[in-house]
């Protein structure tokens, strides 16, 4: 099992960025792919960009296609989403995961707590 904190969430205006971090804690974090989503009131959660454990393959949603950027730090033990031209429909809770196998929804087993990211236009 890998434990997983998000932070780096907050209030943005249209167009500016955040970058989010994900720490985790756990000894299989260095071998797990890791995964960022998010959910919207009333909506399902997305997947938005994941990551293999070696960093070699990113996967991104097409609503964060070329806005947005995930990365990995193994001796740091922490994931990122860098977040650019950031949009008002980007506003939801942002959760990062961890998955020992693949990279679909259904892979992703540990999770984190949530972050509120909320982009005012």
């Amino acid at each position: 099992q890998v434990q997983l904190v998000e932070s780096g969430g907050g209030l943005v205006q249209a167009g500016g960025s955040l970058r989010l971090s994900c720490a985790a804690s756990g000894r299989t974090f260095r071998t797990d792919a890791m995964g960022w989503f998010r959910q919207a009131p009333g909506t399902e959660r997305e997947l938005l960009a994941a990551i293999t454990w070696s960093g070699t393959y990113t996967y991104y949603g097409d609503s964060v296609k070329g806005r947005f950027t995930v990365s990995r730090n193994n001796a740091k033990n922490t994931v990122y989403l860098q977040m650019n031209s950031l949009k008002p429909e980007d506003t939801a809770v942002y959760y990062c995961a961890a998955s020992p196998g693949g990279l679909r929804m259904g892979d992703f087993t540990s999770w984190g707590q949530g972050t509120q990211v909320t982009v005012s236009s």
